[in-house]
């Protein structure tokens, strides 16, 4: 990792490790807005939020609420990609805008839409249910009680779960998204896969 910071520092300069960040709050704005902001409805729904609830139900809640925001985030990720994928002059958001709904349309905004509600659903699932879940766990257990010592271990030991399990569908979504549109590498996901 030292090695990529300093050859993109010395040969890009440090405005390059803020390639794409229009778009990247674009996204946040859209995804992470709707996947937790849908997490207590959609616990609602999967009843997650009875007493004794499985985590199963909760794992479904999570999965639910991040295949939603998927969807509103995935335009703003296919920009986000390209933009730091882009070797050559300095360009805005608009510009790779055009570009993308010249070559494919609005479609060309959803690439990759199957990997990454794929990846938003085990990101969520993981990520939130084992939040849920630690927290349960380790209040019962006595090791912390409510506030931030609480939260802090339950955010770090899904954290670590949520990584785990979504890196595969991190290397996809950023390959489906990058390729070429004239000349794909990839037949869907699962060939990616």
């Amino acid at each position: 990792m030292s090695g990529v910071i300093r050859t993109i520092a010395t040969e890009e300069g440090a405005a390059a490790f803020y390639k794409g960040i229009q778009a990247a709050m674009m996204r946040e704005a859209s995804y992470t807005s709707l996947r937790i902001g849908l997490y207590e409805p959609m616990k609602g729904i999967t009843g997650a939020d009875q007493p004794g609830a499985g985590i199963l139900s909760k794992f479904l809640a999570g999965a639910l609420a991040g295949g939603i925001g998927s969807c509103a985030g995935n335009p703003f990720d296919v920009l986000k990609t390209r933009m730091m994928a882009n070797e050559g002059a300095d360009r805005g958001i608009a510009s790779f805008a055009k570009e993308i709904h010249a070559a494919n349309g609005i479609g060309g905004f959803y690439k990759g839409i199957q990997v990454n509600i794929m990846r938003a659903c085990v990101l969520n699932a993981t990520k939130m249910g084992c939040y849920d879940v630690c927290k349960t766990k380790i209040k019962s257990s006595g090791i912390a009680k409510d506030g931030i010592p609480l939260q802090f271990l339950s955010a770090l030991t899904a954290g670590f779960f949520m990584t785990c399990t979504v890196s595969p569908f991190d290397i996809m979504r950023t390959r489906l998204m990058n390729q070429p549109t004239e000349a794909p590498i990839y037949n869907g996901f699962v060939d990616c896969f």
